[in-house]
């Protein structure tokens, strides 16, 4: 692998030594070359959620500028490594690949699989044991801690469930989280503090979503876009009508609300 030459099209070795060529402690970029795996971390998971939000976007411009940067973080790290004498951008896909090979034995070996939900039972076993895991809890603290707490509530359950311990039915769930809605009602009428029934309530919503097979975390983002779009709405008729909201009492808050939402369903 020769040096980075400047040209009109790239390709993924290119980019390799594009990135050696920035990381240079002499020659290369004064804020890349001083990079490290903890200074550029949060880098990463900005970046991934960009490339989430342009896949929302149905951008493929986006798209492909965003996988570019999520990239870029990918061989940063790797190339961080490998002046470490840790492993480089070459071990990563080897290692990746020898993962996909283990895990899909319906394509390189001889098993037999009709449906997707087989090949992610498979995965899960074939990730137990690669991993040494004897029990579920294992499985379950294995879980990395910077997942964000929604995604992580549903794995959580996701796994507890693997190995039995799950409602028959959603109606269960949905009695459950009636519980913990009461036990928060009392928290706040005794005075105490309600953190930790205000997470319990979370972790029941999350597990009812999930026994509808719904994405709790996408829910949550979804009722945050359709809070801000009617908000928006009764602002506007706020300002229009020369209504000062602070000013508003709950009533008057509640009638303009309700009025953005009927706005808001007539365009739906």
């Amino acid at each position: 692998m020769g040096g980075f030459i400047v040209k009109e099209r790239y390709n993924l070795e290119d980019f390799i030594l594009l990135v050696r060529k920035l990381r240079d402690k002499d020659e290369g970029c004064p804020w890349d070359s001083v990079q490290t795996h903890d200074s550029i971390r949060q880098n990463f998971i900005e970046e991934a959620y960009e490339a989430v939000d342009a896949i929302d976007k149905r951008d493929n411009a986006l798209l492909m500028e965003e996988l570019g940067d999520v990239l870029l973080q990918v061989a940063l790290h790797a190339e961080i490594s490998r002046e470490e004498g840790a492993f480089d951008i070459d071990d990563v896909v080897d290692t990746v690949c020898k993962k996909l090979v283990l895990r899909h034995p319906h394509i390189f070996k001889d098993l037999l699989v009709d449906t997707a939900e087989q090949v992610l039972s498979n995965w899960e076993d074939i990730k137990r044991e690669e991993k040494h895991q004897q029990t579920a809890t294992e499985a379950i603290e294995d879980l990395p801690r910077a997942l964000p707490p929604l995604m992580m509530s549903q794995k959580v359950q996701k796994r507890a469930a693997y190995v039995g311990f799950d409602y028959p039915s959603v109606e269960n769930a949905i009695s459950d989280l009636e519980t913990e809605i009461e036990q928060l009602k009392k928290a706040v009428e005794m005075g105490d503090n309600p953190l930790e029934e205000i997470g319990d309530v979370f972790f029941a919503t999350v597990n009812v979503a999930r026994l509808l097979e719904l994405d709790a975390a996408l829910a949550a983002e979804r009722a945050c876009a359709k809070f801000i779009e009617r908000f928006k709405l009764l602002e506007a008729t706020a300002i229009a009508g020369g209504i000062d909201l602070k000013s508003c009492d709950i009533n008057r808050l509640k009638q303009l609300w309700n009025e953005a939402k009927y706005m808001q369903q007539s365009r739906s």
